[in-house]
């Protein structure tokens, strides 16, 4: 137990009694208005943030698209169209013989700095920081040092995000004008969009920029950030150095890429769903390294826990899925290693765990909607990888995390990359 500035934070030590607390509990255990007023310049009311009626009616919306065959099939589309740039990136660079930095926004270096994803990762890491520091209030009305910094990096994050919110409704404005409705992309915030014009004046919430603003953001951090960040870890515990291939790299570029796109052209929802090996590497990944490490809640009332310890209202309740999954007595006595195996039945398909033992998504009414979604992208993304190259890590370079919201590299990860065909 611990306190943070005037809160009580109580780190959750019954675990085996996680179904109780996520489910019986949230109604008492939400968001919070202390974890909210910390958070709510980067995540605004968006789901990650919201209680209530709010959350309720954006998960609602959420939901219904995450479960269209739609969505499923457009994201297949664009993990597939990323995953074959990053294929290019890394092929041009095993040419050259150059080492990579697997953090996102510096693979390329035709690239021009990505200004978004550094604001973005400073504002996470400020507001993270928050909650150790009890004098960042006085910070920000004295406008310094780490409050300072968060002004500068949340007007950047803004300036982009409505950018892309202007450049979508446009997009959707031209397409009904030309007749072509097909054009209009089935993803999550053109679906807000249209809900906001289809419940009129008020737009349900969503009609202006900055409710569509705190959508973005909250699924940019939910969904994207969570497939993206745990690709990284995944390469980082070996799933990347696999040998994927025998014979001498070819020098034809063209060739090259050639094989690459017809490989991923087989790669679809349905049939990476398939690569149950894969699916154990990557829910290994999760479990040691969860893109969440630990998940707070506020307290809206006086309580009491299932194991009969009291908590009071306005103080804070957490759980950290970091130490559930290194925990021995949910793992066994290898719950420090990484063994993709334990995922896997006798038959040889895979063995799911309950999401109240294997957090990383969460559990019960908070679930992550995004998980098939997360699982689709980093699959894609691994399978063309392990197929066409070999990592190796650079000798001497630290792989340590930082303190974020999200588990975040703090030096990137620096590797030398092969081609393998």
């Amino acid at each position: 137990m611990a306190r943070s500035s005037a809160q009580q934070v109580e780190q959750l030590r019954n675990y085996h009694r996680m179904h109780d607390w996520l489910v019986e509990y949230l109604s008492k255990h939400r968001t919070g208005d202390v974890y909210r007023s910390y958070m709510h310049v980067l995540l605004g009311d968006g789901i990650f943030n919201a209680d209530g009626e709010l959350w309720r009616k954006q998960r609602k919306t959420a939901s219904f698209e995450f479960a269209s065959k739609n969505l499923r099939d457009f994201s297949a589309i664009v993990f597939r169209e990323y995953s074959l740039k990053l294929s290019s990136i890394l092929s041009q660079a095993s040419m050259a013989g150059k080492v990579v930095d697997m953090q996102i926004g510096t693979l390329s270096p035709d690239l021009p700095e990505n200004s978004f994803a550094q604001a973005f990762d400073a504002t996470n890491i400020i507001v993270t920081l928050r909650f150790i520091d009890p004098l960042w209030r006085l910070k920000r009305f004295l406008h310094v040092g780490s409050e300072a910094l968060l002004e500068q990096s949340i007007k950047l994050v803004d300036e982009f995000t409505y950018s892309v919110i202007r450049r979508r409704k446009a997009e959707i404005l031209e397409a009904r004008a030309s007749g072509k409705q097909e054009k209009i992309k089935h993803d999550i915030l053109s679906r807000f969009i249209e809900l906001g014009e289809a419940d009129g004046e008020d737009g349900g919430g969503f009609g202006d920029d900055k409710s569509l603003r705190d959508v973005v953001l909250n699924f940019k951090l939910r969904r994207e950030l969570r497939a993206v960040r745990e690709v990284e870890r995944a390469r980082e515990e070996g799933v990347m150095i696999i040998p994927c291939g025998d014979g001498d790299e070819e020098n034809d570029e063209s060739w090259f890429a050639a094989r690459v796109a017809q490989f991923a052209s087989l790669l679809s929802y349905d049939s990476l769903g398939k690569l149950v090996y894969l699916h154990a590497c990557v829910t290994e990944t999760l479990r040691l390294y969860p893109a969440v490490p630990q998940d707070p809640k506020g307290i809206l009332e006086d309580d009491v826990l299932p194991d009969g310890r009291k908590v009071r209202a306005g103080g804070m309740v957490t759980y950290v899925p970091y130490s559930m999954g290194r925990m021995e007595y949910n793992w066994g006595a290898d719950a420090a290693s990484f063994r993709p195996e334990r995922w896997i039945n006798d038959d040889g398909a895979f063995r799911n765990a309950s999401p109240f033992k294997f957090t990383a998504f969460q559990a019960g009414p908070r679930i992550c909607l995004g998980k098939d979604s997360a699982y689709l992208q980093m699959k894609m993304a691994l399978a063309i990888l392990c197929r066409f190259y070999r990592f190796q890590l650079v000798e001497g370079h630290p792989v340590e995390y930082r303190m974020m919201t999200i588990l975040s590299m703090a030096h990137g990860l620096k590797v030398r990359v092969t081609r393998a065909v």
